[in-house]
């Protein structure tokens, strides 16, 4: 079967052969190359970069701050005597390549360095407040209404007869996108651990100008010949969508910095509606081209709503979503606007996945508090299915990684960095110019540390990328203030300290870097995954560079600091003293230290590749499909009355386990509990009790002098209080307590304050305080919305403060239930098996219940069958959610006091 791999970009893009002017500029011949360099050096005056995402050289700096320093070094003549010069802005041209696993997305309205492509045609922004946002809206109906009355020809430009894309075009390699998962979905075909692959994105430029023709034509060859399905839509949307929903509005509160200015105010309702939009093309595109049994994978969080939107049209599909950036706490994610439309839109999956346990655990807990739902360690009970969560940490390809340093622009470039730098440390960083990888910090620490370190001016260099972005100016002002302040105290006629290139350099050139390394620095200030580090564990062995082992100075809010569990540097990029600090002891440290730090680093990179990652979603998400498949109310059969009356024939010694409110009987209070249903479960249980092979035991989350009152006229039953919380045996009228009465007086008094505090903000909200056991309700609330996220507020409250109290909160449609964490309902059974011995142990267990209580006594009764301790094994589920059970009943409570009725007559 095919699988779907479904992110923002394709792998492969397209390249029109009408070479454009920028494509000529950057691809000129050799003394060409020297001419420009040469006359750029003699130009004492700031030199502008040739583009946003224009590469260029280690070795020329072409962003100069202000003031313009005085070259002390001759970087050009150096660059311009190397080989590789002439080949630097060379375009890739094999699909199969390893691209980098942290590739940029390029500006819409700049075709590169690398292709021709057409600018993107969107309409221009909305302004920056809301009020002029409204008049330009009104203008714009305006003149829409205008364009209709005009006759048809002139209502539309037709751009595909610019020669430029009617040229002939070829299929190359992507330079945007996501990188990380190209090359591990790549490695895990060339493990053969998957076969049929069908990437499902965008062509990776805006499409407007392209006719129909141009498109199709596209479109079938991508797909014949990549294995890539096209998605188009209109450059309005995908400019909406990318750079002012996704950039300006989600990636921010992603990684914990809230977007607080009146760009994305008055942006956010604008520009959801773009990203519904693109979403909505991509899942249609992948529901089109559906085939049964075909597993469907749609990554990071461009594209949070496409799960729910297959789901809608395809309710059996196997789907997966991981999200390959950081997820942030429930405090920061529930400032989005869309927060509740997004958390829908991922739950749509069957699996859920992050990079880290701490993402992973930020999405339960986010979804609890905003959607009012349970969520317990493997994932997030909704009303009808169960969505898991899981966290595995991507990896990259070693072996093409490994193979990809071999080769020759790699070798020179290594030679060239050892000759520029003799003896010296360097301490290498790449990173996107943002609020968010902690540029301004690092440069920062690294001003202290040569401020406190004098000695280690003339022998350190910091070698810092820094990849441009259009989005903000006041960082880089500010970024290239403190190089001219680093540059203008340290730097000598003989040795500059640092070296700021604002601007991407070329693959090979980073690969040359990491081998020549002393030290990794990374100081983001939140990263989903940095695969630099792993790219600087494959570098570092010394094989072409003599230098190895170099330590990695890694901020603790990366995924990776998670990852590598202590074997880098851990720092604090907020502390810029005590990164100086690391800085000293990484160049300090011992032989014997690096080598112990880089095989751990090391050892995880190998046995965690990109192939292992790919293989182990794939795997986890078969199993729990065919697990939500298995516990599908459609899918598991009903309860057939012949087999059980025969099993139960067979058999001398039947136990039951029945559940109360919902399954016995209906829900409500004892008081207004209906009578006829509740006499009719009296004499049901009187008529199985007559026989002395059956045991029958009662479970309910009411308190003892409860379940007393109503199963009065039931002598001989056994009852199971407060879920598992207190045990009366059969026969008896003595209480078994396993809840510490005391302990749990110390816990409700805790939890008291805390659901006082909610009790005044939630209208008609009260507080149900059984034994050991405590119920927030709000059925009768007016504001049901206010209320709902009160109670998800308030779950997640008691279980962030009570946690060493072993109680949890558990958020339900009306209610929240605080109870004990290690006893429940399996618990109190386990109790009552073993009490019966080995000589009494029934060979015959029916378990009956309707709620979420019941799944884990479902469970223990399931287990024992499977080992063979109970052959005769029956679990029944009469509600109409998604249960481990292993046969229903759709007739509810009717249905299971005929069966039971049934069997008291045979």
């Amino acid at each position: 079967m095919t699988t779907f791999v479904v992110s923002m970009f394709l792998p492969v893009t397209v390249d029109f052969n009408e070479l454009s002017e920028y494509e000529r500029r950057a691809n000129p011949e050799p003394a060409a190359v020297v001419e420009e360099l040469e006359q750029q050096a003699s130009d004492t005056k700031s030199v502008r970069p040739p583009g946003p995402t224009r590469q260029a050289s280690l070795f020329q700096q072409t962003t100069a701050p202000t003031p313009p320093k005085t070259p002390a070094v001759e970087h050009v003549d150096f660059f311009a005597v190397n080989p590789s010069a002439a080949t630097h802005f060379a375009k890739p041209t094999d699909p199969r390549t390893l691209v980098r696993s942290d590739s940029h997305v390029p500006e819409w309205g700049n075709n590169g360095p690398y292709f021709n492509q057409p600018s993107s045609k969107a309409r221009p922004p909305p302004p920056d407040t809301i009020l002029e946002y409204a008049n330009s809206k009104e203008r714009t109906d305006n003149v829409r209404k205008e364009r209709l009355s005009l006759p048809q020809r002139h209502s539309s430009r037709d751009h595909s007869r610019d020669p430029r894309w009617v040229a002939d075009w070829s299929v190359v390699p992507a330079v945007q996108g996501n990188g990380g998962l190209t090359n591990a979905v790549r490695a895990s075909r060339d493990a053969g651990s998957v076969n049929e692959v069908l990437n499902v994105g965008l062509v990776g430029f805006p499409t407007d100008v392209l006719g129909d023709k141009k498109k199709e034509e596209i479109e079938s060859k991508l797909e014949a010949e990549h294995e890539c399905l096209t998605v188009f839509v209109s450059d309005t949307d995908l400019d909406g969508h990318y750079s002012h929903y996704c950039k300006t509005i989600l990636w921010p509160v992603f990684h914990y910095q809230i977007p607080d200015h009146p760009k994305s105010k008055a942006y956010e309702d604008h520009s959801y509606q773009f990203y519904v939009n693109l979403n909505q093309a991509f899942a249609d595109k992948v529901v089109a081209n559906y085939k049964r049994g075909d597993t469907i994978w749609i990554h990071d969080y461009h594209l949070c709503l496409v799960p729910a939107m297959v789901r809608k049209k395809l309710p059996d599909a196997q789907i997966g979503f991981f999200l390959h950036a950081a997820f942030p706490s429930s405090e920061v994610f529930r400032c989005l606007a869309a927060r509740k439309n997004l958390l829908e839109g991922m739950l749509g999956a069957n699996l859920v996945a992050f990079q880290t346990h701490e993402y992973a655990h930020h999405f339960l807990q986010t979804c609890s508090r905003i959607l009012s739902v349970e969520a317990t360690e493997d994932g997030v009970q909704l009303e009808n299915n169960f969505v898991n969560v899981w966290s595995i940490a991507i990896g990259i390809d070693p072996v093409r990684l490994s193979l990809e340093r071999d080769e020759q622009p790699v070798l020179e470039w290594i030679e060239a960095l050892r000759n520029r730098y003799p003896g010296k440390k360097l301490i290498v960083a790449r990173d996107k110019l943002d609020g968010i990888r902690g540029v301004r910090q690092k440069l920062l620490a690294f001003e202290l540390f040569l401020n406190k370190y004098p000695d280690w001016r003339d022998k350190v260099v910091l070698i810092q990328v820094a990849t441009p972005t259009t989005e903000n100016d006041d960082l880089a002002a500010t970024v290239s203030e403190i190089v001219t302040r680093i540059d203008a105290v340290h730097s000598s006629l003989s040795h500059n300290p640092l070296v700021y290139l604002r601007q991407d350099i070329a693959f090979t050139q980073y690969l040359a870097l990491l081998s020549m390394a002393d030290i990794l620095m990374v100081t983001s200030l939140r990263d989903g995954m940095n695969l630099g580090v792993h790219e600087f564990a494959i570098c570092q062995d010394g094989k072409h560079s003599g230098k190895k082992h170099g330590p990695v100075i890694l901020s603790e809010f990366t995924g990776s600091a998670a990852f590598f569990e202590g074997a880098e540097l851990s720092v604090n990029p907020w502390d810029y003293k005590g990164c100086a600090e690391t800085i000293k002891v990484a160049l300090d440290m011992s032989d014997e230290e690096k080598a112990t730090r880089f095989e751990r680093i090391r050892n995880k990179v190998l046995n965690h590749t990109g192939d292992f990652w790919f293989t182990q979603l794939a795997n986890h998400l078969t199993k729990v499909h065919d697990e939500h498949f298995r516990r599908d109310t459609m899918s598991i059969p009903r309860l057939s009355n012949v087999k059980l009356g025969q099993a139960y024939q067979k058999c001398d010694k039947r136990l039951f386990l029945l559940d109360y409110e919902g399954t016995l009987a209906p829900f409500g209070s004892v008081n207004n509990t209906i009578i006829t249903n509740l006499e009719r479960a009296t004499e049901t249980l009187n008529d199985l009790l007559q026989d002395n092979k059956n045991m029958v035991y009662v479970m309910s989350g009411r308190t003892m002098k409860e379940l007393q009152m109503v199963f009065a006229r039931v002598p001989g039953v056994g009852l199971i209080a407060e879920n598992g919380c207190y045990v009366r045996p059969l026969n008896s009228d003595e209480w078994i307590a396993f809840a510490d009465e005391e302990k749990a007086n110390k816990w409700k008094d805790s939890v008291k304050s805390i659901l006082q505090y909610y009790r005044e903000r939630v209208e008609g909200s009260w507080v149900e305080e059984r034994n050991c056991s405590l119920i927030f309700h709000y059925e009768n609330t007016p504001e049901t919305d206010s209320a709902n996220r009160q109670a998800g507020d308030c779950a997640t409250h008691i279980n962030d403060a009570c946690e060493s109290l072993r109680v949890r909160a558990v958020p339900t449609k009306d209610s929240v239930i605080i109870e004990p964490m290690d006893l429940n309902k399996a618990t109190a059974a386990t109790h009552i098996f073993h009490e019966l011995g080995t000589a009494n142990r029934p060979n015959f267990l029916m378990v009956a219940g309707n709620d979420r209580d019941d799944e884990v006594v479902f469970r223990w009764a399931e287990n024992l069958n499977e080992k063979g301790v109970v052959p005769e094994t029956t679990t029944v589920s009469v509600g109409n959610r998604n249960t481990v059970a292993m046969s229903t009943l759709p007739q509810g409570t009717t249905g299971l006091l005929n069966t039971l009725n049934k069997l008291a007559r045979l």
